[in-house]
């Protein structure tokens, strides 16, 4: 089967979050299963920075607009594990220091630039291979799957090609004005309630929901939490309406990245057989943060994050000054909203001997906090998947998780031991301060937690399962269109 990824992020190329994760390690994983890929990924200055003078492999493709046309080049992104990426190249739109926005906020014309995208990467498919089925990511590719079944619905080659759309989170949906139906060449029958309207605003999400064959999303619970007015953002009618065609499948990781028994960023190397490592990397985490003289017996919690409410910082700075009495020290890296920013900052300068905060995103310091916390600390309000959770358990350091989204789906906590971690269902900061409580109690029981490490370290939560749960996706929608 020939499958076209479409995805505004794709690592090591353009990454923000975990959209970027999942758009390159599921390629590769389909690849090795047999399957023909191709990912396109917009040409961005940074993308251009690390692949300079990629090849030309279409000097120029045609998007029409209401009065004028661009011209996009395709360029070759190289193959690497099976996988052929592409980039679409329009430097107007997208040779730019930021992905979607400034300081200031977004970018005014990406309805304009995510248009341009799912369009030629249509016109780029007709000459580069007509694939079984495309795969578009988020509502930024969610267009390609509106054009699909409207500007190009008489196009031969393409009338029984169908579309997947992923939803990686249901809180970014891609609003434009009226006018971008005139600006996008799109029928004005479409902007109604039912099709791509939502309050008056013409919404790629809701767009690419409604026309795709089939909607996945990235854990099974999500997909139930966001056909709910609490979790669907204001889709969930329209979610709900595609409830047959909706599907949960749980992100997979990369364990070639992270693995503790291989990490190049850590340490020292372990297993769960052999678990020595462990105690050198808590070590080199707590000299990397300037934390001295922290015994064996005080736990060290990590925080690897975009600091955001979303994300629970506001619970965490709730609870700050009732948790540096306990028995325990904390680090944490991240960068996010200015507010929480200042204020865990604000947080370590009062307790410098308890936390530590660095302000930035550091890949290798993110391998160092799994490899040496010994607990791991996600109250996130929603978390579409997760994959710091399912990081944290491959390297033995237990999570502290709220019950939603894939971190529900992921971590397992039972009553009388037997589990994998801790979890948290209200949503106040004394839910959390109650399961760190029982964390921490259970961190004093050493041959209790050695048990519970082990138990997440052995689990597997690679990409096979998860891509052969796609590929039924796809078989289905292909067959649906046949």
């Amino acid at each position: 089967m020939h499958i076209v990824f479409a995805a505004s992020e794709c690592a090591p190329w353009a990454k923000t979050g975990g959209l970027a994760d999942v758009v390159s390690a599921l390629p590769k994983t389909l690849a090795k299963l047999g399957h023909r890929i191709s990912t396109f990924l917009p040409y961005y200055r940074q993308v251009a920075k690390a692949v300079p003078n990629a090849p030309i492999v279409l000097q120029s493709v045609t998007i029409p607009f209401p009065s004028y046309n661009r011209f996009v080049r395709i360029l070759d992104g190289g193959l690497a594990d099976g996988v052929q990426t592409y980039f679409v190249d329009c430097p107007e739109l997208f040779d730019r220091e930021n992905f979607y926005s400034t300081p200031s906020g977004d970018y005014p014309d990406n309805a304009e630039r995510f248009g341009l995208f799912s369009r030629a990467v249509i016109e780029a498919s007709k000459v580069l291979g007509v694939p079984d089925v495309f795969h578009v990511h988020d509502w930024q590719a969610a267009m390609l799957a509106v054009l699909l079944r409207s500007v190009y619905f008489f196009d031969p080659v393409f009338r029984h090609v169908p579309a997947v759309l992923t939803i990686h989170n249901a809180g970014y949906q891609g609003w434009f004005p009226p006018k971008t139906m005139e600006e996008l060449l799109l029928p004005w029958d479409m902007f109604t309630y039912d099709k791509l309207e939502h309050y008056d605003t013409v919404n790629f999400l809701k767009g690419g929901i409604v026309y795709a064959d089939a909607v996945t999303t990235v854990s099974r619970k999500y997909a139930e939490e966001i056909q709910t007015a609490e979790f669907g953002n204001g889709l969930e009618d329209t979610l709900r309406k595609r409830s047959g065609d909706l599907f949960g499948i749980l992100n997979g990781v990369d364990y070639e990245e992270w693995n503790p028994a291989t990490d190049p960023n850590i340490a020292a190397h372990y297993s769960p057989e052999k678990l020595a490592g462990k105690q050198e990397c808590r070590r080199d985490l707590l000299h990397a943060f300037g934390l001295e003289g922290v015994g064996d017996e005080t736990a060290v919690i990590g925080i690897v994050s975009r600091f955001a409410t979303q994300k629970g910082f506001d619970f965490i700075v709730e609870i700050m000054d009732r948790l540096v009495e306990e028995d325990m020290v904390m680090v944490v890296l991240g960068n996010g909203e200015e507010y929480y920013e200042r204020l865990l900052v604000e947080m370590a300068s009062r307790h410098p001997s308890k936390v530590r905060v660095h302000v930035t995103f550091d890949n290798v310091m993110a391998h160092k906090i799994e490899a040496g916390a010994d607990i791991f600390l996600m109250p996130s309000r929603y978390e579409p998947g997760g994959l710091n959770q399912i990081y944290s358990l491959k390297y033995g350091t237990i999570p502290v998780v709220r019950a939603t989204g894939g971190l529900d789906d992921t971590i397992d906590e039972q009553p009388f031991g037997g589990g994998n971690g801790f979890k948290f269902w209200g949503y106040s900061a004394w839910a959390l301060m109650d399961a760190l409580h029982r964390a921490l109690d259970t961190f004093r029981n050493k041959d209790e937690w050695t048990r519970m490490m082990q138990r997440g370290m052995m689990q597997d939560f690679s990409w096979d399962v998860p891509a052969k749960e796609y590929v039924r996706v796809y078989e289905r929608v292909v067959q649906n269109r046949s």
